[in-house]
């Protein structure tokens, strides 16, 4: 399939504009429920002022909301720092597991719109790779969004990773759903161009119920 480089860029801007949008709902949502229980703490005073006394334990629970929100808040901001420097270099040494971790928090939001829960195994070792790290996590997103859209097994994808000689596999499993999906539709020219770019192979057993990405450990 031939591409067309300035796809890669079109493409890159739409997945970065996707990803910030996600993020942007995500702070949004907690700033409102961070408003809302800065008003229950208004209350709370005013009541104290007339006389009422103070619920120590309705306290505790406001606090404990503000301070777990906080803590929401922390890790998506630091998750969009992750990503936001993903584009730093165009080529970088960068943990695939990581790479994957990121994505996976990145794209929770997606999935749990479609009801879809993922799962990253562990990985004792770390498979290590000189690659584009946003190119990467392009890929990787693009080829979780498709997998959404099949029917996943008790609506679980399983992502883990496998080392082969000079190669890592990123593979996304228990796709049953696959072998209902139209062949026609991936990859798409958008992740062909993507692993073309990475010198990754993808491919998908719809028997197996499963995409396999194979990317190089340096990409050379």
């Amino acid at each position: 399939m031939e591409f067309d480089p300035d796809n890669a860029t079109s493409g890159g801007l739409q997945f970065f504009g996707t990803i910030s949008a996600s993020i942007s709902h995500e702070i949004k949502n907690i700033l409102a429920v961070l408003n809302e229980n800065a008003g229950l703490l208004e209350d709370l005073v005013l009541m104290s002022e007339k006389g009422i006394p103070l619920n120590s334990e309705r306290i505790k629970s406001v606090s404990g909301t503000i301070k777990n929100q906080i803590k929401r808040a922390d890790l998506i901001t630091k998750n969009m720092n992750s990503f936001a420097h993903s584009v730093d270099e165009a080529v970088k040494r960068v943990d695939i597991y990581e790479i994957l971790e990121l994505i996976v928090a990145l794209t929770r939001r997606f999935a749990d719109m479609r009801e879809v829960k993922l799962e990253l195994e562990s990985c004792s070792n770390h498979a290590v790779a000189t690659t584009n790290p946003f190119f990467l996590e392009n890929l990787i997103y693009c080829c979780i969004d498709y997998a959404m859209k099949s029917k996943a097994e008790d609506s679980i994808i399983r992502i883990s990773i496998q080392k082969e000689e000079t190669d890592i596999l990123i593979i996304l499993g228990k796709l049953q759903g696959l072998s209902n999906t139209d062949h026609t539709e991936f990859p798409s020219e958008r992740e062909a161009g993507l692993a073309n770019l990475l010198k990754a192979d993808i491919n998908l057993d719809r028997n197996a119920g499963n995409i396999k990405i194979r990317i190089p450990e340096n990409i050379g």
